[in-house]
Order: structure tokens, then C-alpha cells, then sequence
């Protein structure tokens, strides 16, 4: 009796069938976790709505404004920063804080997000002890966790752009602080700052479930010192 075989061409069939499905399969995945990563920066936005503010009136009274860093062009903060100082400025004078809290990337001699803004600060006539400067606030979440942690605040007012906020409250608040924002103005036009926190809020929700301790810590600066401190 012949053995029976399967013709040739239909052996293609089958295996053209077979990777259509997996081609498939590939899209249906990639389309989820797209999905999914859109999904995470709108429902820290959500979460952390009540807490966001557009009114100085309305924002509740803590001990600091938090100005997260941003890029420096020649020593002089960029329109971005300046405008997250304007607004912890305006803070400050209304009395909503009583400290300024300064945090940003200085890991090197030739990059300093911090320091300008102390001089842009100082400038607009912000007493020398209520600015304190965090040289070592690499990320968001560095910044959050060293307001904790090394500076002992226990209630802030971030201060940053819109697209920004919604991550950086989220952060605040899982690290266990009493935390509001302030939108200041600016960027809000860029549709790719927006699509920048896609995988930013992905590495921020990572940082909480993990619970990842900064590379740099050192010793505690409670706010209530001299914020001078702090500034070299």
C-alpha cells in the first residue's frame, strides 16, 4: 500500500498560513503594549487631578516649592526653567511656602541646572537662607525621593509644565508626601513632551514598585536650616 504524502504546495500553504498568524499574533501584541503604555501617564494624571492647581489662590500652603530642573543655555536657565521659577517665586511672595527648593542635575562641572536658578532666585529678592539647592536630582524620582529622604519635607509644591506634573505628583505622593502642584506655563503646545512621558511614567511606575534608592543620598539638610548651605 503507497504511503500517503502531502503534496508540496500544500505544505507552502500551511506555512504561509502559519506566519500570516504569527504576523498577527506579533501586531495584536505590539498594539497592546502600546496601548498599555499610553494608558499608564493618563491614569497617573487622573489619579492625581485633585492635587493639581492652575491658581496660586487655590494651592494649599506647604513648607517649599519644589522647582524641578530643565536644560541651562550659557548659565542662564531656559525659558522653561525660568518659568518654573517665576511661579515658585510668585509661591514664596504669597506666602504659600516659605522655602525654595531647588533640585536638578549637576553631575558634572560643566552641567548645572541648579545653580542659575539660585542666582535667577537671588535676583528676584529671595532671602539667601530659603533657597536650597539639590545638586543631585538626576530624575524626577531622585528629586521626590531626596525631598524626602535628604531635605525631610514633608509637604512641597512641585512646580513644573503640565506635561510634567501629573508624573511628578504621582511619584511625590507614592514616596508618602503631602505633595500639590503648580502648573507654570510653558511647552504645553509640544506635543512631543507629551509623548516623551510615555516612557517616562513607565520608568516612574518601575522606580515605586521596586522602591529604588537613589545613588546618591549623603546626609540629611532639614529645611529648616540655613539654605546656604547647600549651594556649593
Amino acid at each position: 500500500m503507497a504511503a500517503f504524502s502531502v503534496p508540496e504546495n500544500a505544505t507552502m500553504i500551511l506555512s504561509m498560513g502559519l506566519i500570516r498568524a504569527y504576523y498577527r499574533l506579533a501586531i495584536v501584541v505590539v498594539l497592546a503594549l502600546v496601548a498599555i503604555a499610553m494608558v499608564i501617564p493618563m491614569t497617573m494624571r487622573l489619579a492625581v487631578e485633585p492635587f493639581m492647581f492652575a491658581s496660586i489662590d487655590k494651592v494649599p500652603q506647604t513648607e517649599v516649592a519644589l522647582v524641578l530642573g530643565a536644560s541651562v543655555r550659557r548659565g542662564v536657565p531656559s525659558p522653561v526653567l525660568a518659568l518654573r521659577a517665576d511661579t515658585a517665586i510668585a509661591l514664596y511672595k504669597a506666602g504659600k511656602v516659605s522655602k525654595i527648593l531647588v533640585t536638578g542635575d549637576n553631575g558634572a562641572l560643566s552641567h548645572d541646572e541648579v545653580t542659575p536658578v539660585r542666582k535667577y532666585l537671588l535676583d528676584a529678592g529671595i532671602p539667601t537662607q530659603d533657597i536650597f539647592l539639590d545638586h543631585a536630582g538626576f530624575d524626577t524620582y531622585s528629586s521626590m525621593y531626596r525631598a524626602r529622604d535628604v531635605f525631610e519635607t514633608l509637604s512641597i509644591t512641585i512646580v513644573t509644565q503640565d506635561f510634567h506634573l501629573p508624573r511628578a505628583l504621582w511619584i511625590a505622593r507614592h514616596l508618602g508626601i503631602a505633595a500639590y502642584g503648580l502648573t507654570a506655563e510653558g511647552g504645553e503646545n509640544s506635543a512631543r513632551n507629551y509623548v516623551r512621558e510615555i516612557p517616562a511614567s513607565m520608568k516612574a511606575l518601575f522606580d515605586v514598585l521596586v522602591r529604588r534608592q537613589p545613588k546618591y543620598l549623603g546626609p540629611t539638610i532639614p529645611l529648616s536650616g540655613n539654605g546656604e548651605a547647600t549651594w556649593y
